[in-house]
């Protein structure tokens, strides 16, 4: 049996990035006609399903409140206590490690989410907000049209045994890294990152509060909750995952520099064990005594990733078609930006079809979104690219942490949170103030990379807690994301926060040097002088003292 249907939108893949794409369309356009077609059938299972559980500010303030989902987040997920991170490369002792992380949770609230309850939710969200929402339906062929006029892109999917033929206006691209479009239209584009990663859930959840008998360290987070948080436990070329579900079962992964730690060392279960018993034996004792307990049903799945990280030659088209999620591009799990740049691609999107709605000519558009949006990928990238050997550092990563939240919080989540992503004018008049963080973070990367060679080997792992959370000027840039700013204050807000990032730099500099690091004149002259005189008091960067 063949039909024929005709939408405003079609939406290739109906995971995260494909559902929360038809929700944020369906609520700006209450009249738009959309199909989503999913392959996975619905419901889908708890714990066991995806990656990308670990929410940032960003990914979170679009699921709570472009989305309005923030009820489902506090009701049926986990508050997240923030990233922590111990520098316990084959070490049990945790408490006798450097740790950095909160002791209490920061104002902006993030998640941990357990991926197949919250799509199931997504699923029927969309279809309560009249969303045609298929599940068990896979695209056999579509054709993209050339967007002239009112030429219609053609997609032809099966579905219970039928074959129908559906054509749309737009043609959207969320079918994760299967990439319909992508290989389709032969957009691939490697990037410099090689990195490789496994995981796997375990259903059972993983006490890491209980992993010492130390009361001190137990009592010094408020509640005493060390698990909710994304805990990375570092070493040299890699960090290991653990993050907590809603449906009771641990999220456990393992990211490696290609080079360091290849993957043909942890890509089974048992193989990854090992690995682990090696590099993190806290984790494989905590694994161990759940099969104990449970047997080998409490492994839940395991997969991996070879070669994770990679680009896209294009994500929007004036031809009326949009990549977004991991059928676009995908930067790494560190720091967990997965879920922003969905946020940022469909908010693109949703402006792109907006203007299409209007009339208005879509390849300006498309080509400056495009342009924002790459160079939002290759900044992030910034943070990942070459940077693995220092992540067992126990002097250079917490600085560096406070450095890429900072860069974080500052720019991109400033535009985002005031919904500016799409404001050209706005973003026009701000380009030398971009650029200029931009080429700070990128002169601050390489500088990490030189300050862990010269202290790659003599660093200390001190038992401390290093709290960016009780460094004011850091826990403000957290406080104030929600603020309510017009243009001119956005304007003033974004040209201090570099002031700030300049600063800080500067103060980073400063630190290596009184360690022994030398720091060349050209390094020094990019971060100096700075006006600090323009900065409140309590926004005058400061590091953690204990870090020298």
């Amino acid at each position: 049996m063949t039909e024929l249907q005709t939408y405003d939108a079609i939406i290739m893949g109906g995971g995260l990035a494909g559902l929360t794409l038809a929700i944020q369309l369906r609520r700006r356009f209450p009249d738009i006609d959309i199909l989503v077609l999913e392959r996975r059938p619905h419901p889908a299972p708890a714990a066991a399903f995806k990656i990308g559980e670990s929410t940032v500010e960003i990914g979170a303030h679009y699921f709570a409140d472009t989305l309005g989902l923030r009820e489902h987040l506090d009701t049926e997920h986990i508050r997240k206590f923030g990233f922590r991170f111990f520098f316990s490369e084959g070490r049990r002792d945790l408490h006798n490690v450097t740790e950095l992380g909160v002791r209490e949770v920061l104002p902006t609230p993030t998640w941990q989410i357990d991926r197949g309850i919250f799509e199931n939710f997504l699923g029927e969200r969309a279809r309560e907000l009249g969303v045609r929402f298929l599940d068990g339906a896979i695209v056999r062929t579509f054709e993209i049209a050339d967007g002239k006029g009112d030429a219609l892109h053609r997609v032809s999917y099966e579905h219970e045994g039928n074959t129908v033929d559906a054509r749309a206006r737009w043609l959207l691209d969320a079918s994760g890294r299967i990439g319909l479009i992508k290989r389709k239209l032969d957009l691939s584009e490697a990037n410099a990152h090689d990195a490789n990663a496994v995981w796997f859930r375990i259903d059972a959840r993983l006490p890491i509060d209980a992993c010492s008998d130390n009361s001190e360290w137990a009592s010094q987070c408020t509640p005493p909750e060390r698990w909710r948080s994304t805990n990375h436990l570092n070493g040299p070329g890699y960090w290991a995952w653990l993050i907590p579900l809603s449906s009771g079962a641990h999220s456990v992964g393992i990211v490696c520099d290609a080079a360091m730690h290849p993957l043909a060392t942890m890509n089974t279960f048992e193989k990854s064990m090992d690995w682990l018993r090696a590099h993190q034996p806290l984790i494989a004792d905590m694994v161990d005594d759940a099969m104990a307990t449970k047997g080998r049903e409490a492994l839940l799945d395991f997969a991996f990733f070879r070669n994770f990280s990679y680009s896209c030659k294009q994500v929007f088209s004036s031809d009326r078609w949009a990549l977004t999620g991991e059928a676009g591009l995908f930067l790494d799990p560190f720091y967990s930006p997965g879920s922003d740049f969905i946020a940022i691609a469909n908010t693109y999107i949703c402006d792109l079809i907006a203007h299409d709605r209007k009339g208005d000519s879509l390849a300006p558009y498309a080509r400056i979104y495009q342009d924002l949006y790459f160079s939002f990928y290759r900044n992030t990238l910034a943070l990942y690219q070459d940077q693995y050997p220092l992540f067992g550092n126990a002097e250079v990563m917490p600085i560096k942490v406070l450095w890429d939240y900072t860069y974080y919080w500052g720019v991109l989540c400033q535009l985002v949170f005031q919904q500016r992503l799409t404001d050209i004018a706005l973003l026009g008049e701000l380009r030398d103030v971009l650029a200029e963080a931009q080429e700070l973070n990128r002169l601050m990367q390489a500088f990490f990379l030189h300050w862990h060679a010269h202290t790659a080997d003599t660093h200390e792992n001190p038992a401390v807690m290093l709290d960016q959370g009780r460094l004011p000027w850091f826990f403000d840039i957290n406080r104030t994301l929600h603020d309510t700013l017009d243009d001119a204050q956005l304007r003033m807000r974004l040209r201090e926060n570099v002031v700030q990032l300049r600063a800080l730099g500067e103060t980073i500099l400063q630190r290596a040097a009184e360690s022994g690091v030398l720091v060349d004149a050209a390094t020094l002259a990019s971060f100096a002088p700075c006006d600090s005189d323009q900065l409140a008091e309590d926004k005058r960067p400061t590091l953690f003292a204990q870090a020298a």
